[in-house]
């Protein structure tokens, strides 16, 4: 998980993600912010579900698709100190706080929830 840094939910733990690039596939998205955030080498992601987030304070609102590889390689680096103060492997079972909107729903999409 990563803490981030900006808005929206600065201060919040997350997961890692971004934007969709035009004329991209999702799947290649999901492996390529996931690359670009973490340093990691990701093969293939599956699919897992959509989340839905409305930010009122932040006038957004969010629709991502959520995606799980359980096939990497590397070591995680923080890459992107601009976004992120920090960046950690984390047990599902003691979650940092605070979390973000998208890292909660992902999480209770992937714990079948």
């Amino acid at each position: 998980m990563c803490r981030r840094l900006k808005a929206p939910e600065a201060g919040h733990w997350s997961i890692v993600g971004g934007k969709i690039d035009l004329m991209e596939r999702a799947a290649d998205a999901a492996r390529r912010e996931a690359e670009e955030e973490t340093g990691l080498k990701i093969g293939q992601v599956n699919f897992v579900g959509v989340v839905e987030a409305i930010l009122g304070q932040e006038d957004q609102h969010w629709v991502s698709l959520i995606y799980l590889t359980e096939n990497f390689g590397g070591e995680p680096r923080l890459t992107e100190p601009d976004k992120h103060s920090d960046l950690q492997w984390i047990d599902t079972d003691h979650l940092p706080q605070p979390l973000s909107v998208f890292a909660r729903q992902a999480l209770e999409q992937l714990n079948g929830k």
